[in-house]
């Protein structure tokens, strides 16, 4: 299997600041753990992506906004900050996959993984937030579609839910987002109840773990709940939003799942389908455990 590793330092050049746990440490992290692949693995840099594939989700006030407070550095919200570099490195986050997407189109590689920062999957298409500045993976989603990929699934395993991957396609029968997350965490969106509206109804799914929640319970949604999901919506592509603080050791989660556990995880997507898959980096936040879980995310994926 021809799998792609797609990364940048100009990822490392987005500031947050020394408290804050989304740093550059955890993708310096990444790149360590990994070394023993790099024979199996393809590398590839990202583009950085133009405006008019960001307005594929974002307005262009969104755009703007996160340019001029990146021209000074500043903060959002006490959350999501952005230092001189952060848009730059947002736009590239988005070009990663843009770079996925063609070369999987190609027939270069069939699974790519794109080693990005700032995260995504919380920025709603007019706000910024939960570390995230641009929803890489939704950008992703219109992208795919634009270049043939017509039914789009998102696979969500981050253990807070993806508030601003939802609300970009709530109402819409062409991307199905699945998720899987902590109950009662950040940004406490996402529940059961929350199915999608118009002829979108249906095509958004939410599974609620209860903190303290073991592998068994994880593995029981990717082994039981996935496939129906993923064999009556019949996608062209997954995208999966690959958050490793679902990992028993995150300081900002308070789930029990092993490495082995999350290792069998991504085993039960990837043969969920035969299609190509896209993982982008979200949350993980102890970052010594966030290296070892993406080395057995890839070893897989090859």
């Amino acid at each position: 299997m021809k799998v792609v590793y797609i990364t940048d330092d100009i990822y490392l050049q987005h500031n947050t600041g020394s408290m804050h746990p989304e740093s550059p440490l955890r993708l310096k992290a990444i790149n360590k753990a990994i070394e023993p692949l790099h024979e199996f693995l393809i590398f590839k840099s990202p583009i950085k992506a133009s405006e008019s594939i960001i307005e594929y989700v974002h307005p262009y006030e969104h755009i703007e906004t996160i340019k001029s407070i990146s021209e000074y550095g500043g903060s959002i919200d006490s959350d999501t900050v952005c230092s001189i570099d952060s848009y730059d490195a947002a736009t590239m986050a988005v070009g990663a996959g843009v770079v996925a997407l063609d070369g999987i189109r190609s027939e270069e590689f069939e699974r790519a993984f794109c080693a990005v920062r700032p995260p995504g999957h919380h920025a709603t298409p007019t706000q910024a937030m939960g570390f995230c500045l641009f929803n890489n993976i939704a950008i992703a989603a219109r992208y795919a579609q634009s270049i043939g990929y017509e039914k789009v699934m998102i696979v969500d395993f981050d253990v807070h839910h993806g508030n601003g991957t939802q609300d970009t396609f709530y109402e819409d029968d062409s991307v199905f987002y699945f998720s899987s997350h902590q109950a009662y965490t950040y940004p406490g969106t996402g529940a059961a109840s929350d199915r999608g509206q118009g002829k979108g109804e249906g095509y958004t799914a939410n599974f609620l773990m209860m903190p303290e929640s073991t592998d068994s319970e994880l593995l029981d949604i990717y082994e039981n709940d996935l496939p129906p999901c993923i064999d009556r919506f019949k996608p062209d592509i997954i995208l999966v939003s690959a958050g490793y603080d679902l990992h028993e050791s995150d300081p900002l989660a308070q789930l029990n799942i092993t490495t082995e556990g999350i290792r069998k995880m991504v085993r039960l997507i990837l043969n969920s389908a035969d299609v190509p898959f896209v993982f982008f980096l979200e949350g993980g936040y102890d970052v010594n455990a966030l290296g070892e879980n993406v080395k057995v995310s890839l070893e897989e994926m090859i």
